[in-house]
């Protein structure tokens, strides 16, 4: 098989999630021909999926060198759990844009009209992490001001939180049978002025529908925590701590900053009411328990050396993850660092109400670095669990540091991994000031990072915001955050 082919296989096998036989697949191609066009990138990423960490650092290095260099070595959404620089995902994108997407000119915008026209396009809209996030903003949108469409190209299903997307928009459209110009003419036809990208360069992600123009404005919002790269996309949703005023340049969008914490949090997540014990999860009962419910792409060695760090010092604690195709290399990975591999404790994928319920068993999240925990760190937050985060370099690595700031929770924020090993640490061998800390995560629902209705008045004053430049013959500009405009 020539290079090529077996780098094929191995997106092949990529899309399936059969990890191992994809990491093998483009070890075969890296044989062959190591140039060849986002290889370097995608063998990466398929290793971090299985945390196989063989010459992790040197594979980094080579990574980000080669992006440099101007190569197209890598796709970018997987470098968003990669030790590269937020500079270093804008060249990726940048490049991945001009190689494979034409640019093509914008349709003209629709006269004014009352309201607003906003349109969410995603294929997520079902049993998602981005739906249960964004379905109750969409259901307290000012129906007076705004008319709210949804373009739906991924799977229907007929989940709660879907009935609750299509009840929630004026227009809900499946379009997952038409190619992307055509859901850029529907968008058209509508009248949109704003069109809402939620996807990116995401699984399933529908960029050609931004490449043919579906609204005057658009905007880059929640499923793609970093730079598009894209000359299309006009704004990034973001806040303060995201990305500084100082780091813009980074970006191709322009920043458009909500004066909180970007994320938009449903209060009505189900967690399921079956009470369970420890043991029913196959956890100690008395044991310190510290977890991290991430997908194992965002484990990387120097954050696991910690974590085994933390079970040496404190005796007989376990270690909570996911369990996924992962789970052998890390078993091997903690009897290298001689911890016992029988203290990691594997959790089986649960839906997500009763993934939520079993969380509050653990007694400290650790989050991951350098893409930190996004909707696992609302949910355990929303459950009452402290979390713990080094803040990262990039947008995906600053998302849990900003949930904890909008939550009252500074406090749980480090920059640096010495400082995270040493506050994890202490709160493992304080029960006191560990109990203090999960007295204040018990109150973030009253907190703004969950005050849904304040955080959708503050999305629609950018959506004014951005409409109103346009309406003046305005080019896109950096919009700074302003108080909530009814607080």
């Amino acid at each position: 098989m020539t290079a090529s082919a077996h780098a094929e296989r191995g997106h092949l096998l990529a899309r399936l999630s059969r990890w191992s036989e994809a990491a093998a697949a483009y070890d075969a191609a890296h044989a062959l021909d190591p140039s060849l066009r986002y290889l370097a990138g995608q063998r990466l990423h398929a290793r971090m999926r299985i945390c196989e960490w063989r010459d992790f650092d040197g594979l980094v290095s080579e990574l980000g060198a080669r992006i440099d260099a101007g190569e197209l070595a890598a796709i970018p959404f997987p470098t968003v759990a990669m030790p590269l620089s937020p500079s270093q995902q804008l060249r990726c994108a940048t490049a991945y844009c001009a190689a494979t997407l034409p640019v093509l000119p914008r349709p003209a915008g629709p006269p004014p009209a009352k309201r607003i026209r906003i349109g969410y396009f995603s294929a997520d809209f079902h049993e998602h992490a981005t739906a249960h996030l964004l379905v109750e903003a969409l259901e307290l949108h000012d129906r007076t001001a705004f008319e709210v469409s949804a373009f739906s190209f991924g799977r229907a299903d007929e989940s709660p939180v879907r009935r609750r997307l299509r009840e929630a928009c004026e227009h809900f459209d499946d379009v997952a049978g038409l190619e992307p110009a055509a859901i850029a003419d529907l968008a058209v036809r509508r009248g949109l002025d704003i069109a809402v990208d939620l996807k990116g360069f995401t699984a399933e992600s529908r960029p050609r529908i931004f490449v043919a123009g579906a609204a005057p404005i658009q905007v880059s919002f929640l499923g793609y925590p970093m730079t598009t790269g894209a000359p299309f996309i006009d704004y990034l949703i973001a806040d303060a701590t995201l990305i500084g005023p100082g780091e813009v340049d980074a970006y191709s969008e322009k920043i458009a900053w909500l004066p909180g914490c970007y994320q938009p949090n449903d209060r009505q997540r189900p967690v399921d009411a079956r009470t369970t014990k420890r043991a029913d999860h196959g956890l100690p009962e008395q044991a310190f328990v510290f977890a991290s419910f991430n997908g194992s792409y965002k484990i990387t060695p120097q954050v696991f050396a910690v974590w085994m760090d933390l079970l040496q010092a404190v005796p007989d604690a376990v270690l909570w993850l996911l369990q996924d195709e992962a789970a052998d290399n890390l078993a091997r990975a903690a009897a290298q660092a001689g911890v016992d591999p029988a203290r990691l404790v594997f959790a089986p994928m649960l839906p997500a109400p009763r993934h939520r319920a079993r969380i509050g068993h653990a007694d400290l999240f650790v989050d991951s670095l350098p893409c930190s925990a996004h909707t696992t760190a609302s949910d355990a937050l929303w459950a009452g669990l402290p979390l713990i985060t080094c803040r990262g370099e990039t947008f995906a690595g600053r998302v849990a540091a900003s949930l904890l700031a909008a939550a009252g929770l500074p406090d749980l924020i480090v920059e640096n991994l010495e400082d995270y090993r040493a506050l994890a640490l202490a709160l493992a061998r304080n029960p006191q000031r560990l109990a203090q800390v999960r007295a204040r995560v018990a109150q973030v629902r009253t907190t703004p990072l969950f005050d849904t209705p304040a955080y959708v008045r503050n999305l629609e004053d950018l959506y004014r915001r951005m409409h109103a430049r346009r309406l003046k013959g305005l080019p896109p500009d950096h919009l700074p955050p302003q108080p909530d405009p009814e607080g």
